[in-house]
This record gives structure tokens, C-alpha cells and sequence, in this order.
């Protein structure tokens, strides 16, 4: 399982140049979409690039830190956060692509959310097959996933702020 750990941060940084690479270009090209979603990208609608990059920065810490931390201090506790975080991302990957069935247009980061969707299932399944599920294990992968769910709250709060503060 070891041999998977590195591959959390490495996706989700390659999924994430596509989204901030594009992200500016793509509300300005379809500015109708503010109208159309407004309480959905009501959080987007002042975002620079520079500010979004900077809730992509915040939201890449736990990705970075857990599986540095699971590599070199392996434990079941810590693989289990790492899967429940990988899961987290896997599901996110998901609502790139809903939101591009959903819109019925190209978002910047469904390209990367297909390529990286199947990986991350691959990957998911090789080390469910190393692990062992238990009341504890599967405690820590539910953690895992409520606390990504909490760090993408605090990058949307983190992009308010600064947000604001360019203004």
C-alpha cells in the first residue's frame, strides 16, 4: 500500500492546475452562468485566479501532510485517514462530472476529473485489499472524508476573505 501513498497529493495537484488554470477564463467566458446558478457560484463571482489558487493551496494541505505523514509513520490509523481523504477526492471527481452533465458544457476540470476518476478507483481498490475494515478503520476513513468535507468549507471561507480584502 505504501507504494499508492504519494499518488493522493500528485492527482490532486494535477486535477487542481486544470481548474485554476481555467478558472478566470471560464466565468469570464460564460458569464450567463451567474444568472443561471446564482446561489451555487455566488461564491465565485468576484474570484481571481490568485485567490482561487489560494483555496486550491489550502485545500492540497491535508492531501500533502496525511500522506507524507502515512508514508513515513505508516499505521492502520493513518492509512485509514489517507483512504478516507483519497475517497474524498475520488468524489470529487465526481461532482466535476455531474456538474459538466448538469451544465451541459466544458468546466475547467472535467478533462483531469475522467482521467483521474478511474485511477483513483484502481488505486482505492488495490489498497481496500490491503487493509483491514473494522469499526475503527472504517471510524477513521469516515473521518477522513467529513474532515475534507470541512477543509473544502475553509478554503471557500479562506477565498471570501481574501476576496474581500483585494476588493
Amino acid at each position: 500500500m505504501k507504494d499508492y501513498i504519494l499518488l493522493l497529493p500528485i492527482i490532486f495537484i494535477f486535477h487542481d492546475m486544470e481548474e485554476i488554470v481555467g478558472f478566470e477564463w471560464f466565468f469570464r467566458k460564460n458569464p450567463y452562468l451567474y444568472d443561471r446558478f446564482p446561489k451555487i457560484l455566488k461564491y465565485y463571482k468576484d474570484l481571481s485566479t490568485e485567490v482561487f489558487a489560494m483555496g486550491v493551496y489550502e485545500a492540497f494541505i491535508p492531501f500533502f501532510g496525511v500522506s507524507l505523514l502515512t508514508y513515513y509513520f505508516p499505521s492502520t490509523i493513518l492509512y485509514a485517514l489517507w483512504y478516507g481523504i483519497f475517497l474524498s477526492l475520488a468524489g470529487h471527481f465526481i461532482v466535476h462530472i455531474g456538474q459538466v452533465l448538469y451544465i451541459k458544457k466544458y468546466i475547467p476540470c472535467v478533462i483531469t476529473s475522467i482521467i483521474c476518476l478511474p485511477v483513483s478507483i484502481m488505486i482505492l481498490k488495490i489498497c481496500a485489499s490491503y487493509m483491514v475494515f473494522n469499526i475503527h478503520t472504517i471510524g477513521f476513513i469516515i473521518l477522513g472524508v467529513i474532515g475534507m468535507i470541512a477543509n473544502f468549507i475553509i478554503a471557500h471561507l479562506l477565498m471570501d476573505a481574501l476576496g474581500e480584502r483585494i476588493k
